[in-house]
């Protein structure tokens, strides 16, 4: 059963929001809230608060995926994986039930798709 995403941060135009999207509409996976990137900037204290809501990050960089517990991770570590070069929020992120997932790749979209 597909799994529901709670919240999705996206950049139009993103060949990488693209990849994951078109992943996603093969799965039938429903999302809920929407944030367009380009409309709506994420630096990193609203990053940073947005882990508030969850208690592992999973960021994906191609094929490479590493699982950040909230708990053990530090500050300067997290931003690193949460930030890109535009000093924002990468895109895509999405929020599901505790996990945020950032970046794409197959594999950990393959936890949200279950």
């Amino acid at each position: 059963m597909a799994k529901k995403i709670d919240w999705l941060y996206e950049r139009k135009g993103c060949t990488t929001c693209k990849k994951a999207m078109a992943f996603l509409d093969g799965a039938a996976v429903k999302i809920g809230e929407v944030v367009i990137a380009n409309k709506q900037k994420y630096g990193p204290e609203d990053a940073l608060e947005l882990t508030k809501k969850v208690s592992k990050v999973v960021a994906m960089k191609g094929k490479k995926l590493e699982v950040l517990p909230l708990k053990t991770t530090d500050e300067e570590t997290l931003l690193a994986h949460l930030i890109g070069p535009t000093g924002n929020l990468r895109a895509p992120t999405a929020i599901v039930g505790k996990t945020m997932y950032v970046g794409f790749n197959e594999e950990g979209y393959g936890e949200i798709t279950g």
